[in-house]
Protein backbone atom coordinates (compact mmCIF):
# COMPACT_ATOMS: atom_id res chain seq x y z
CA UNK A 1 0.00 0.00 0.00
CA UNK A 2 1.32 3.57 -1.00
CA UNK A 3 0.63 6.81 1.10
CA UNK A 4 1.18 9.71 -0.34
CA UNK A 5 2.71 12.98 1.22
CA UNK A 6 1.25 15.82 0.60
CA UNK A 7 2.46 19.51 1.65
CA UNK A 8 0.57 21.14 4.53
CA UNK A 9 -2.14 23.19 2.83
CA UNK A 10 -4.32 25.45 5.28
CA UNK A 11 -7.90 24.33 4.08
CA UNK A 12 -9.45 27.40 4.95
CA UNK A 13 -13.16 27.13 4.40
CA UNK A 14 -15.14 30.04 5.52
CA UNK A 15 -17.24 28.35 8.27
CA UNK A 16 -21.02 27.91 7.48
CA UNK A 17 -21.67 28.76 11.14
CA UNK A 18 -24.72 30.79 11.35
CA UNK A 19 -26.05 33.38 13.87
CA UNK A 20 -27.86 30.10 15.60
CA UNK A 21 -24.85 29.62 17.64
CA UNK A 22 -26.01 32.76 19.88
CA UNK A 23 -29.53 31.74 19.81
CA UNK A 24 -31.31 31.08 22.86
CA UNK A 25 -34.09 28.75 23.09
CA UNK A 26 -36.75 31.39 24.56
CA UNK A 27 -39.49 29.49 24.28
CA UNK A 28 -41.80 31.35 25.98
CA UNK A 29 -41.66 34.40 23.78
CA UNK A 30 -41.09 32.33 20.42
CA UNK A 31 -44.43 30.53 21.10
CA UNK A 32 -46.65 34.07 22.35
CA UNK A 33 -44.97 35.56 18.62
CA UNK A 34 -45.80 32.24 16.59
CA UNK A 35 -49.08 32.06 18.13
CA UNK A 36 -50.26 36.25 17.83
CA UNK A 37 -49.80 35.48 14.08
CA UNK A 38 -49.54 31.71 12.79
CA UNK A 39 -51.50 30.39 10.00
CA UNK A 40 -52.55 34.14 8.93
CA UNK A 41 -53.24 33.53 5.63
CA UNK A 42 -50.04 35.60 3.75
CA UNK A 43 -48.32 33.59 6.06
CA UNK A 44 -49.74 30.28 5.13
CA UNK A 45 -48.50 30.79 1.49
CA UNK A 46 -45.34 31.89 1.85
CA UNK A 47 -44.32 29.39 3.85
CA UNK A 48 -41.48 27.94 5.67
CA UNK A 49 -39.11 26.95 2.78
CA UNK A 50 -36.75 29.40 3.68
CA UNK A 51 -32.79 29.20 3.73
CA UNK A 52 -31.52 27.37 6.12
CA UNK A 53 -29.35 30.74 7.13
CA UNK A 54 -32.48 32.16 7.47
CA UNK A 55 -34.37 30.04 9.45
CA UNK A 56 -31.63 29.46 11.58
CA UNK A 57 -31.19 33.70 11.99
CA UNK A 58 -34.82 33.24 13.68
CA UNK A 59 -35.88 32.59 17.27
CA UNK A 60 -36.79 29.24 18.09
CA UNK A 61 -40.86 28.79 16.62
CA UNK A 62 -40.60 32.01 14.85
CA UNK A 63 -41.28 32.33 11.30
CA UNK A 64 -44.00 30.95 8.64
CA UNK A 65 -45.08 27.38 9.46
CA UNK A 66 -47.35 24.76 7.77
CA UNK A 67 -48.16 22.85 11.01
CA UNK A 68 -48.30 23.48 14.53
CA UNK A 69 -48.17 21.01 17.53
CA UNK A 70 -49.01 23.26 20.92
CA UNK A 71 -49.32 21.96 24.42
CA UNK A 72 -52.10 24.20 26.90
CA UNK A 73 -51.83 22.90 30.08
CA UNK A 74 -51.89 18.77 29.95
CA UNK A 75 -53.63 19.15 26.25
CA UNK A 76 -51.29 18.82 22.59
CA UNK A 77 -53.48 20.41 20.03
CA UNK A 78 -52.06 19.85 16.32
CA UNK A 79 -53.35 22.06 13.56
CA UNK A 80 -52.89 22.90 10.02
CA UNK A 81 -54.22 26.19 9.27
CA UNK A 82 -57.69 26.01 10.55
CA UNK A 83 -57.91 22.39 10.51
CA UNK A 84 -57.47 20.73 13.91
CA UNK A 85 -55.71 17.03 13.56
CA UNK A 86 -55.15 15.99 16.87
CA UNK A 87 -56.47 17.05 20.54
CA UNK A 88 -54.78 15.11 23.28
CA UNK A 89 -52.44 13.99 25.62
CA UNK A 90 -50.07 12.12 23.57
CA UNK A 91 -47.09 14.32 22.08
CA UNK A 92 -45.67 11.82 19.82
CA UNK A 93 -49.66 11.03 18.49
CA UNK A 94 -49.66 15.31 17.98
CA UNK A 95 -46.58 15.31 16.30
CA UNK A 96 -47.20 12.46 13.92
CA UNK A 97 -50.68 13.97 13.24
CA UNK A 98 -48.88 17.51 12.27
CA UNK A 99 -45.80 15.86 10.35
CA UNK A 100 -48.49 13.75 7.81
CA UNK A 101 -50.05 16.69 7.35
CA UNK A 102 -48.01 18.16 5.24
CA UNK A 103 -48.18 17.82 1.57
CA UNK A 104 -47.29 14.26 0.47
CA UNK A 105 -43.92 13.84 -2.25
CA UNK A 106 -43.05 17.39 -2.21
CA UNK A 107 -40.04 18.51 -3.57
CA UNK A 108 -39.80 22.03 -1.42
CA UNK A 109 -39.47 22.26 2.33
CA UNK A 110 -42.03 22.41 4.39
CA UNK A 111 -42.22 23.76 8.30
CA UNK A 112 -43.88 22.01 11.65
CA UNK A 113 -43.51 24.12 14.65
CA UNK A 114 -43.55 22.59 18.02
CA UNK A 115 -44.28 24.56 21.27
CA UNK A 116 -44.12 22.50 24.52
CA UNK A 117 -42.44 19.72 26.47
CA UNK A 118 -43.83 16.28 26.51
CA UNK A 119 -42.81 12.72 27.14
CA UNK A 120 -42.30 10.33 24.21
CA UNK A 121 -41.58 6.39 24.50
CA UNK A 122 -37.81 5.72 24.15
CA UNK A 123 -38.92 3.02 21.44
CA UNK A 124 -40.73 5.28 19.53
CA UNK A 125 -39.21 7.45 16.62
CA UNK A 126 -40.74 10.43 14.80
CA UNK A 127 -39.81 9.80 11.26
CA UNK A 128 -39.16 12.96 9.00
CA UNK A 129 -39.76 12.78 5.17
CA UNK A 130 -37.56 14.43 2.67
CA UNK A 131 -37.87 18.06 2.44
CA UNK A 132 -38.95 19.04 6.26
CA UNK A 133 -37.91 21.60 8.67
CA UNK A 134 -39.10 20.52 12.31
CA UNK A 135 -38.51 23.50 15.13
CA UNK A 136 -38.97 22.06 18.40
CA UNK A 137 -39.69 24.69 21.01
CA UNK A 138 -39.29 22.67 24.41
CA UNK A 139 -37.64 19.63 25.61
CA UNK A 140 -38.44 15.94 24.45
CA UNK A 141 -38.42 13.58 27.43
CA UNK A 142 -37.80 10.02 25.90
CA UNK A 143 -38.80 7.50 28.66
CA UNK A 144 -39.01 3.73 29.06
CA UNK A 145 -37.01 0.38 27.32
CA UNK A 146 -35.53 1.33 23.97
CA UNK A 147 -35.99 -0.26 20.25
CA UNK A 148 -33.08 -1.13 18.15
CA UNK A 149 -32.36 1.94 15.70
CA UNK A 150 -34.44 3.87 17.13
CA UNK A 151 -34.11 7.89 18.58
CA UNK A 152 -37.29 10.76 18.85
CA UNK A 153 -35.46 12.44 15.92
CA UNK A 154 -35.15 9.95 12.79
CA UNK A 155 -34.57 10.19 9.37
CA UNK A 156 -33.84 7.56 6.57
CA UNK A 157 -33.33 7.56 2.82
CA UNK A 158 -34.62 10.96 2.41
CA UNK A 159 -32.87 14.69 1.30
CA UNK A 160 -33.58 18.05 2.70
CA UNK A 161 -34.04 17.20 6.13
CA UNK A 162 -33.53 20.37 8.98
CA UNK A 163 -33.93 20.35 12.72
CA UNK A 164 -33.76 23.88 13.62
CA UNK A 165 -34.09 23.90 17.43
CA UNK A 166 -34.35 21.01 19.85
CA UNK A 167 -33.59 20.12 23.05
CA UNK A 168 -34.04 15.95 23.91
CA UNK A 169 -33.29 14.25 27.73
CA UNK A 170 -33.87 10.91 29.05
CA UNK A 171 -32.17 7.50 27.55
CA UNK A 172 -32.98 7.31 24.05
CA UNK A 173 -30.91 4.35 21.96
CA UNK A 174 -29.94 7.76 19.74
CA UNK A 175 -31.31 10.97 20.63
CA UNK A 176 -31.08 11.51 16.72
CA UNK A 177 -30.38 8.99 14.40
CA UNK A 178 -30.08 9.83 10.54
CA UNK A 179 -29.71 7.10 7.51
CA UNK A 180 -28.71 7.86 4.51
CA UNK A 181 -29.63 11.39 4.52
CA UNK A 182 -28.28 13.93 2.00
CA UNK A 183 -28.18 17.89 2.66
CA UNK A 184 -28.74 17.15 5.94
CA UNK A 185 -28.74 20.43 8.62
CA UNK A 186 -28.79 20.69 12.35
CA UNK A 187 -28.74 24.14 13.97
CA UNK A 188 -29.20 24.46 17.80
CA UNK A 189 -29.27 20.91 19.29
CA UNK A 190 -28.92 20.32 23.31
CA UNK A 191 -29.27 17.10 24.64
CA UNK A 192 -28.80 16.40 28.49
CA UNK A 193 -29.35 12.82 28.57
CA UNK A 194 -29.30 9.77 30.84
CA UNK A 195 -27.96 7.48 28.60
CA UNK A 196 -27.51 5.95 24.99
CA UNK A 197 -25.66 8.20 21.58
CA UNK A 198 -26.40 11.85 21.06
CA UNK A 199 -26.20 11.91 17.58
CA UNK A 200 -25.50 9.26 14.43
CA UNK A 201 -25.67 10.14 11.40
CA UNK A 202 -24.60 7.03 8.69
CA UNK A 203 -24.69 5.69 5.15
CA UNK A 204 -25.79 2.47 6.59
CA UNK A 205 -24.54 -0.23 4.18
CA UNK A 206 -24.81 1.24 1.05
CA UNK A 207 -21.56 2.05 -1.34
CA UNK A 208 -22.33 5.95 -1.96
CA UNK A 209 -22.14 8.04 1.04
CA UNK A 210 -24.34 10.59 2.58
CA UNK A 211 -23.53 14.00 1.20
CA UNK A 212 -23.35 17.47 2.61
CA UNK A 213 -24.31 17.53 5.95
CA UNK A 214 -24.48 20.46 8.44
CA UNK A 215 -24.39 21.27 11.71
CA UNK A 216 -24.20 24.17 13.80
CA UNK A 217 -24.18 23.80 17.52
CA UNK A 218 -24.60 20.66 19.99
CA UNK A 219 -24.11 20.00 23.01
CA UNK A 220 -24.50 16.65 24.35
CA UNK A 221 -24.18 15.47 28.50
CA UNK A 222 -24.80 12.51 30.06
CA UNK A 223 -24.64 10.14 27.32
CA UNK A 224 -23.09 6.67 27.80
CA UNK A 225 -21.96 6.29 24.01
CA UNK A 226 -20.65 8.94 21.74
CA UNK A 227 -21.59 12.43 21.72
CA UNK A 228 -21.99 13.04 17.93
CA UNK A 229 -20.83 10.32 15.87
CA UNK A 230 -20.89 9.79 11.85
CA UNK A 231 -20.09 7.32 9.05
CA UNK A 232 -20.02 6.95 5.42
CA UNK A 233 -20.17 10.60 4.73
CA UNK A 234 -18.77 13.09 2.08
CA UNK A 235 -19.06 16.53 2.56
CA UNK A 236 -19.41 17.85 6.54
CA UNK A 237 -19.61 21.23 7.84
CA UNK A 238 -19.57 21.44 12.14
CA UNK A 239 -19.36 24.87 14.21
CA UNK A 240 -19.22 23.27 17.67
CA UNK A 241 -20.07 19.90 19.69
CA UNK A 242 -19.57 20.03 23.08
CA UNK A 243 -19.78 17.04 25.34
CA UNK A 244 -19.81 16.78 28.91
CA UNK A 245 -19.56 13.68 30.97
CA UNK A 246 -19.93 11.82 27.62
CA UNK A 247 -19.03 7.46 28.01
CA UNK A 248 -17.00 7.60 24.58
CA UNK A 249 -16.40 9.55 22.04
CA UNK A 250 -16.80 13.93 21.54
CA UNK A 251 -17.00 13.50 18.45
CA UNK A 252 -16.21 10.44 16.53
CA UNK A 253 -15.65 10.67 12.38
CA UNK A 254 -15.38 6.86 10.87
CA UNK A 255 -15.29 6.67 7.01
CA UNK A 256 -15.98 10.34 6.76
CA UNK A 257 -14.37 12.58 4.17
CA UNK A 258 -14.09 16.59 3.42
CA UNK A 259 -14.88 17.39 6.55
CA UNK A 260 -14.79 21.43 7.83
CA UNK A 261 -14.96 21.09 12.17
CA UNK A 262 -14.94 24.38 14.17
CA UNK A 263 -14.52 23.06 17.53
CA UNK A 264 -14.52 20.28 19.96
CA UNK A 265 -14.70 21.23 23.31
CA UNK A 266 -14.97 17.94 25.81
CA UNK A 267 -14.75 17.12 29.72
CA UNK A 268 -14.58 13.89 31.29
CA UNK A 269 -15.35 12.23 28.18
CA UNK A 270 -14.36 8.79 27.40
CA UNK A 271 -12.87 8.03 31.33
CA UNK A 272 -12.02 4.82 31.60
CA UNK A 273 -11.73 4.13 27.96
CA UNK A 274 -9.57 4.58 24.87
CA UNK A 275 -12.30 6.92 23.30
CA UNK A 276 -11.58 10.33 22.93
CA UNK A 277 -12.40 14.30 22.30
CA UNK A 278 -12.19 14.07 18.95
CA UNK A 279 -11.60 10.54 17.05
CA UNK A 280 -10.73 9.41 13.70
CA UNK A 281 -11.19 5.89 12.79
CA UNK A 282 -12.14 3.24 10.00
CA UNK A 283 -9.96 5.00 7.03
CA UNK A 284 -11.28 8.40 7.92
CA UNK A 285 -10.11 10.72 5.43
CA UNK A 286 -9.09 8.05 2.91
CA UNK A 287 -9.91 9.20 -0.79
CA UNK A 288 -9.37 6.51 -2.85
CA UNK A 289 -5.84 4.71 -2.09
CA UNK A 290 -4.94 8.54 -0.57
CA UNK A 291 -4.77 10.54 2.23
CA UNK A 292 -4.93 14.18 0.72
CA UNK A 293 -5.63 16.73 3.48
CA UNK A 294 -9.34 16.46 3.33
CA UNK A 295 -10.32 16.96 7.26
CA UNK A 296 -9.74 20.24 8.91
CA UNK A 297 -10.33 21.37 12.51
CA UNK A 298 -10.03 24.33 13.96
CA UNK A 299 -9.65 23.31 17.46
CA UNK A 300 -9.65 20.60 19.87
CA UNK A 301 -10.19 21.21 23.82
CA UNK A 302 -10.05 18.54 26.12
CA UNK A 303 -10.13 18.19 29.90
CA UNK A 304 -9.81 14.92 31.64
CA UNK A 305 -11.50 11.73 30.23
CA UNK A 306 -9.75 9.03 27.96
CA UNK A 307 -8.09 11.11 25.31
CA UNK A 308 -7.89 13.87 23.96
CA UNK A 309 -7.13 13.12 20.26
CA UNK A 310 -6.52 9.56 18.74
CA UNK A 311 -6.05 8.57 14.92
CA UNK A 312 -6.65 5.13 14.66
CA UNK A 313 -6.99 2.12 11.69
CA UNK A 314 -5.72 3.57 8.45
CA UNK A 315 -7.27 7.27 9.05
CA UNK A 316 -5.52 10.44 8.00
CA UNK A 317 -5.32 13.43 5.79
CA UNK A 318 -5.92 15.51 8.71
CA UNK A 319 -5.30 19.03 9.82
CA UNK A 320 -5.94 20.31 13.40
CA UNK A 321 -5.27 24.41 13.77
CA UNK A 322 -4.89 24.52 17.87
CA UNK A 323 -5.27 22.23 20.70
CA UNK A 324 -5.53 22.51 24.17
CA UNK A 325 -5.37 19.26 26.70
CA UNK A 326 -5.02 19.07 30.30
CA UNK A 327 -4.73 15.80 32.54
CA UNK A 328 -6.60 13.23 30.57
CA UNK A 329 -6.30 9.52 31.64
CA UNK A 330 -4.93 7.87 29.05
CA UNK A 331 -3.01 9.60 26.27
CA UNK A 332 -3.20 13.04 25.80
CA UNK A 333 -2.51 12.49 21.40
CA UNK A 334 -2.48 9.16 20.30
CA UNK A 335 -1.78 8.30 16.21
CA UNK A 336 -1.34 5.24 15.69
CA UNK A 337 -1.69 3.22 11.93
CA UNK A 338 -2.12 6.72 9.99
CA UNK A 339 -1.27 8.59 7.43
CA UNK A 340 -0.50 12.51 7.12
CA UNK A 341 -1.59 13.95 9.73
CA UNK A 342 -1.03 17.50 11.53
CA UNK A 343 -1.68 18.32 14.88
CA UNK A 344 -1.41 22.31 16.25
CA UNK A 345 -0.57 23.29 12.98
CA UNK A 346 -1.04 27.00 14.64
CA UNK A 347 -0.20 26.28 17.93
CA UNK A 348 -1.80 24.45 21.45
CA UNK A 349 -0.90 22.87 25.00
CA UNK A 350 -0.52 19.46 26.05
CA UNK A 351 -0.02 19.08 29.24
CA UNK A 352 -0.23 16.02 32.43
CA UNK A 353 0.60 12.21 32.44
CA UNK A 354 -1.08 11.26 29.28
CA UNK A 355 1.66 11.80 26.99
CA UNK A 356 1.81 12.33 22.88
CA UNK A 357 2.17 9.02 21.15
CA UNK A 358 3.40 8.07 17.84
CA UNK A 359 2.72 4.41 17.13
CA UNK A 360 1.24 1.31 14.70
CA UNK A 361 -0.18 -1.83 15.12
CA UNK A 362 1.33 -4.98 12.90
CA UNK A 363 -1.83 -5.31 10.93
CA UNK A 364 -1.91 -2.41 8.90
CA UNK A 365 0.56 -0.29 7.09
CA UNK A 366 3.04 1.75 9.44
CA UNK A 367 1.84 5.27 10.58
CA UNK A 368 3.66 8.89 8.26
CA UNK A 369 3.87 11.41 7.57
CA UNK A 370 2.82 13.10 11.44
CA UNK A 371 4.28 16.27 11.89
CA UNK A 372 3.74 17.86 15.77
CA UNK A 373 4.09 21.67 15.83
CA UNK A 374 4.14 24.93 17.32
CA UNK A 375 3.16 23.07 20.78
CA UNK A 376 4.19 23.67 24.69
CA UNK A 377 3.72 20.19 26.42
CA UNK A 378 4.27 20.43 30.56
CA UNK A 379 4.37 17.76 32.46
CA UNK A 380 4.94 14.80 30.23
CA UNK A 381 6.53 12.50 27.72
CA UNK A 382 6.58 12.53 23.48
CA UNK A 383 7.15 9.39 22.34
CA UNK A 384 7.36 7.21 18.88
CA UNK A 385 7.24 3.26 18.75
CA UNK A 386 7.82 1.57 16.46
CA UNK A 387 9.50 4.24 14.19
CA UNK A 388 7.19 6.11 11.56
CA UNK A 389 7.91 7.13 8.38
CA UNK A 390 8.84 10.58 8.06
CA UNK A 391 7.72 11.88 11.51
CA UNK A 392 8.21 15.91 12.00
CA UNK A 393 8.30 17.38 15.35
CA UNK A 394 9.08 21.34 15.31
CA UNK A 395 8.73 24.24 17.56
CA UNK A 396 8.36 22.29 20.74
CA UNK A 397 8.76 23.53 24.06
CA UNK A 398 8.93 21.06 26.40
CA UNK A 399 8.65 21.81 30.38
CA UNK A 400 9.42 18.81 32.55
CA UNK A 401 9.00 16.58 29.59
CA UNK A 402 10.91 13.74 28.12
CA UNK A 403 11.17 13.01 24.15
CA UNK A 404 11.97 9.44 22.91
CA UNK A 405 11.78 9.69 19.07
CA UNK A 406 13.33 7.71 16.29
Amino acid sequence: MRHHRNQHRSRRKTMSITAASATVLAVVAATAAVQSNAFGNEEEQTAASQSPAEAQAQECGAGAFQAEVAKTGDTWKARHGDTVLYTGDDMFAAMSAGLDSLTPNRTTKERMVVLGSGTISASERLKLPSYTVLDVCGTIHATGAVATDTGPIYSRDTTDVEVQHAKITGAPMYGMFFRSVSNLTLGEIDMRLSGGLGIRIDNGSKTAPATNTRIDNVHVSGASSNAVETAGLDGVTIGTVTARDVGEAGLLLNTTTNAEVGTVDAENVGSGTGYAAFRMANRNGRIGDSYETNIHVERVIARGGGRGIFCVSESGGAVIDRVDIADTENNAVLVENCYNVTIAAEGGTVSGAGGIRIAARDEFANTSDVTLGNLTVTDSFIEESPCAENTVIKDVELVNTTKDVC
